[in-house]
């Protein structure tokens, strides 16, 4: 694990979407930098597809990292 250096607003920003989505500070970053992550890898991807691909890997026991610029839309 590392640290990550981030604005004032962004802590902030990050401390009120976990609150609402019941999840840790932590956790709510990590999906934030997953969904801008694969959202780069793969530019004609929505948002929703993201997120089913998402949902996909965890069901299959990987993570959507793994295969981050293999995705396909559905």
């Amino acid at each position: 694990m590392g640290i990550v250096k981030i604005s004032d607003a962004m802590h902030a920003s990050l401390r009120q979407a976990s609150g609402a989505l019941s999840r840790s500070v932590n956790a709510q970053a990590e999906h934030w930098l997953r969904i801008g992550m694969l959202a780069e890898l793969n530019p004609t991807l929505s948002y929703a597809e993201i997120c089913r691909m998402l949902v996909e890997a965890e069901a299959e026991g990987g993570t959507a990292a793994d295969g981050a610029g293999e995705a396909r839309a559905a």
